[in-house]
């Protein structure tokens, strides 16, 4: 097993185009960690540096203890996943998965054990003599982990692998992957534009933007405690409400306006001593779907943070009901959308007037010009 280390590492390509820049990071042995962020962000180019199919353009790359800037990629003690699977079409799921073993001239009866071994983990056993035509995207899928499986590496490089898969299959495969990072107890660097498979599955997440990680976390402390608004808006679904606020202060009490509104922050946050500069100044506040109720016990506990809004749309998710919401007037130009994530027994329908109660205890305060968060 091993652990790997990220110091300084670029990535630039010829015409002055940086794919990643600065990459510091420390990934511990055994832990299962995903690269997330839009098309582009340069999760993918990271990974093809661990497996030394890209070169690194500055920076120190180790594997355990090795450095690897300059060792090949079949020497790594590396397996990687890919996309599209990648499997030979004419051979059979044992030979796929043991082809690899065969170039390294591992004996036979090894490769008979370990193919079987992976193929049971797995629960493709009674796939081993189909061809991977007679296969259905999820079974591929298996049948590609259960090649990088046998490899016996150190480290698993997985390059979105669930993505060709339908939502059920992917929604299974996720748990899947968590019980096989579990039962194997090897490192797992996994990437994804999914923000949904990361939360549900890494046990910390590497989140990054035009080839600069924003902010590395726990799943649970980047969806509480996100450190910009990239981050705020990328975590989580719905993603967070953003609204173009003023902050003023009558007295003790800080008050946030927006849209024709005033509500009051709780007694903590206007006490922040990093709230005093922004007093009388232009902020982003950011509030979760899941803090702005309709139901008359949050209007009367959160009395100061009431605002009224029209219902545009509503979606009855099964659970739950998203409910699009507008508030203020587009004559004065201060409208403000909001989605609301409200209990499924809510009877709020489109085209009504609601009162909105909004969970101030949960709301951050970001900064408008850096998107750099002040407080939660």
């Amino acid at each position: 097993m091993a652990s790997l280390s990220f110091k300084h590492i670029y990535k630039k390509y010829p015409g002055g185009v940086t794919a990643v820049s600065d990459f510091c990071l420390e990934v511990k042995d055994k832990e299962f960690i995903i690269f997330v962020g839009p098309s582009g962000c340069g999760k993918t180019t990271t990974l093809r540096m661990i497996a030394g199919l890209e070169e690194i353009t500055e920076g120190e790359l180790f594997i355990g203890d090795r450095l690897v800037n300059d060792i090949a990629p079949k020497d790594r003690d590396i397996a990687m996943v890919f996309q599209n699977y990648a499997l030979y079409p004419h051979m059979t799921v044992f030979d796929n998965m043991a082809f690899g073993l065969k170039l390294r001239k591992v004996p036979k009866e090894e490769i008979k054990r370990r193919v079987e071994e992976a193929a049971r983990i797995l629960d493709i056993t009674h796939l081993l003599d189909r061809r991977p035509k007679a296969l259905s995207g999820g079974q591929k899928q298996r049948v590609a982990l259960g090649r990088a499986i046998v490899r016996e590496p150190k480290v698993f490089l997985l390059d979105e692998p669930l993505s060709n898969l339908d939502a059920k299959l992917r929604a299974g495969m996720r748990a899947e992957l968590t019980k096989i990072h579990k039962r194997l107890g090897t490192t797992f660097v996994y990437v994804t534009h999914d923000q949904i498979e990361a939360m549900t599955m890494a046990s910390r997440i590497v989140v990054m933007k035009d080839g600069v990680i924003q902010q590395v976390d726990t799943p649970q402390n980047l969806y509480d405690y996100p450190v910009n608004s990239f981050v705020a808006g990328f975590i989580g679904t719905p993603q967070m409400n953003f609204v173009n606020s003023t902050l003023t202060k009558k007295g003790n009490d800080v008050y946030v306006n927006f849209s024709g509104h005033s509500v009051k922050l709780p007694e903590e946050k206007a006490k922040a001593p990093e709230l005093a500069e922004y007093i009388g100044k232009e902020v982003i506040i950011g509030i979760r779907p899941e803090c702005l109720h309709d139901e008359d016990r949050y209007l009367e506990q959160f009395p100061d943070a009431v605002i009224e809004a029209t219902v545009d749309v509503t979606e009855l998710m099964g659970a739950e009901i998203y409910l699009y919401l507008t508030t203020g007037t587009e004559e004065e130009d201060n409208i403000s959308n909001l989605v609301a994530r409200v209990s499924a027994r809510s009877t709020t329908k489109a085209g009504d007037t609601v009162k909105i109660a909004m969970d101030t205890g949960r709301l951050h305060i970001f900064d408008k010009d850096t998107e750099q968060c002040v407080i939660h």
